[in-house]
């Protein structure tokens, strides 16, 4: 094969690798669910609306799930102290999986007052996959335990999912659906999210790395070309 040819054919071979990366992107969408939470306290029933957003981070063989709330549901008739009010949640699994998982956060961490909106804050989980294919992780149920007391909110709208993720069944796993407060929150920050644009973006990369090494074996056989020719 001729010099031009050769390098032609590298050339696209290159471009289609990247082209098939790209395509290959897992598919992930997060929006903000307004939820309609009925809320029983100790003193009598109440409502309140907030946006939930529910983000996803590859960690491991499982994913980091963090559940946030833009605005305070229930609240309490005196002041709760600092430490005073530890809040959970539930999430609804949907698509290839099903069940809940549960997610955790720290208690509050400044004095709220009384009978004003309870701010809660990020909560995170970690789900490991039993089956791949698109899962939907929807709002469930908020318990806030504070003085003794336990207030559970409940949505009565039937929210819609808050994310969808196309995750993959980690090899060998038994337990499937895993919750809790996850610690390593560190190394975690460290990895790509999962939402649309930053899987776009890391396998853009990956994609121009399959160029590069295109590009480079193309170099490769140049040089080996002009070698023969001088060796002539």
């Amino acid at each position: 094969m001729s010099y031009p040819k050769r390098t032609a054919a590298l050339a696209s071979v290159a471009a289609l690798a990247g082209s098939a990366v790209l395509m290959a992107a897992p598919a992930a969408r997060a929006e903000v669910v307004n939820v309609n939470y009925q809320c029983r306290t100790p003193i009598g029933d109440k409502s309140a609306v907030s946006p939930i957003d529910i983000q996803g981070v590859r960690n491991g063989s499982g994913y980091r799930i963090t559940m946030s709330w833009q605005k305070g549901v229930s609240s309490s008739p005196v002041d709760l102290g600092k430490g005073a009010m530890n809040p959970s949640a539930t999430i609804r699994l949907g698509g290839a999986d099903s069940g809940t998982m549960s997610v955790t956060g720290p208690a509050n961490q400044a004095v709220v007052p009384a009978n004003t909106p309870i701010k809660i804050n990020d909560l995170t989980g970690t789900y490991t996959p039993e089956k791949s294919g698109k899962v939907t992780f929807t709002a469930g149920v908020l318990t806030i335990k504070a003085l003794g007391t336990t207030t559970t909110c409940t949505p009565t709208n039937s929210p819609g999912a808050s994310l969808t993720l196309e995750v993959t069944a980690a090899s060998g796993s038994s337990g499937g659906t895993q919750g809790g407060s996850d610690s390593d929150s560190g190394s975690a920050a460290a990895l790509p999210q999962t939402g649309p644009e930053d899987s776009a973006i890391a396998l853009g990369t990956l994609g121009g790395t399959v160029l590069l090494a295109g590009a480079a074996g193309t170099l490769w056989l140049t040089r080996r070309d002009q070698a023969a020719r001088a060796r002539r």
